[in-house]
């Protein structure tokens, strides 16, 4: 049996559920689907804002044993309680396999994952450096660069929020580093992410969670369409004044 992934299957245990109007139960990524499986060493989450994409990724992290605000198994701070109860209601499946390592990135606590690194000078990992003496995308690629060995259970979420494009591309090539013994599942706007070689691509619509080729994402069409025919779509949007949402 392969040793990866390491994380096989995501089940929602619904009969455990009490609400299911209740949040988290009635997002779209969520109300709609029995369990998630990972087929692949690197897995992309897309979909619209507010579709569940954090949720769903932070109750991985969670159901995992991985600090939901962000970091690895022995980040120990808390800042707020924020994150939802729906790991509480999933059974993650596992592989026969433990990683050597774990780390979840949010995009959004990264600056206390910071603040606590520094707090208990454990900087080595980070290239020895403050994360706050760096630019918000020069301290991630620093965690990419130094933290990240390989043989690991990795989650980002929204990691193209400190990347410029050049550096996005940089990012592609430390995910085909980290491909080759570990896995990476991403929730992501990012078309140039997502367009990484052989992945798995989750989209979440109104209908629940399907998996796609990466030019049916409406993150590459919209860009797509956009860069070909820049002034005509700027005409829309901006001479005809219309309403989009």
């Amino acid at each position: 049996m392969d040793d990866k992934p390491y994380l096989r299957n995501v089940c929602i245990q619904w009969d455990k559920v009490e609400d299911k109007k209740a949040y988290p139960f009635c997002l779209t990524a969520v109300k709609n689907i029995e369990s998630i499986k990972f087929k692949t060493p690197v897995t992309f989450i897309v979909g619209e804002n507010g579709s569940g994409k954090s949720t769903v990724l932070e109750a991985i992290a969670a159901g995992m044993g991985i600090n939901p605000e962000g970091g690895n198994k022995n980040t120990g701070f808390s800042t707020a309680r924020t994150h939802s109860n729906l790991y509480e209601k999933i059974r993650c499946i596992k592989g026969c396999k433990r990683p050597r390592n774990w780390y979840f990135l949010r995009a959004e606590s990264f600056y206390n994952v910071a603040t606590y690194m520094d707090q208990v000078g454990y900087l080595d990992s980070y290239g020895g450096k403050s994360l706050h003496q760096q630019s918000h995308g020069e301290s991630f690629m620093a965690l990419l660069q130094n933290k990240l060995h390989g043989n690991g259970f990795y989650l980002f979420d929204e990691p193209e929020a400190a990347l410029s494009p050049q550096r996005q591309l940089s990012a592609l090539v430390h995910f085909q580093r980290l491909a080759q013994d570990s896995q990476l599942i991403i929730a992501t706007h990012s078309p140039i992410l997502m367009s990484y070689p052989g992945a798995t691509i989750y989209l979440i619509g109104k209908d629940g969670i399907d998996c796609v080729d990466y030019q049916e994402t409406e993150h590459y069409q919209v860009t797509k369409n956009f860069l070909n025919r820049t002034d005509a779509m700027l005409k829309t949007l901006l001479d005809d004044k219309r309403d989009f949402p």
